[in-house]
């Protein structure tokens, strides 16, 4: 298969297929010891952080007014 003679939605198609092939086989992807540390910082990081953003509905009514 020459995946440059693929229109963009096929390659998005196969794109997709791919990921959807790794991520349902989860459970053999192993991180590192570094990146799970990196992991478990960003998520301590997340959890102190007060802010968590905004509501879909307030990015969604900020989208459409502008």
């Amino acid at each position: 298969m020459e995946i440059e003679n693929l229109s963009v939605s096929e390659r998005i198609i196969l794109a997709e297929a791919l990921w959807d092939s790794v991520s349902n086989q989860h459970d053999e992807i192993q991180l590192s010891a570094e990146q799970k540390s990196e992991l478990d910082r960003r998520l301590t990081a997340f959890h102190l952080d007060k802010d968590h953003g905004e509501t879909w509905e307030q990015v969604k009514t900020d989208i459409l007014s502008k």
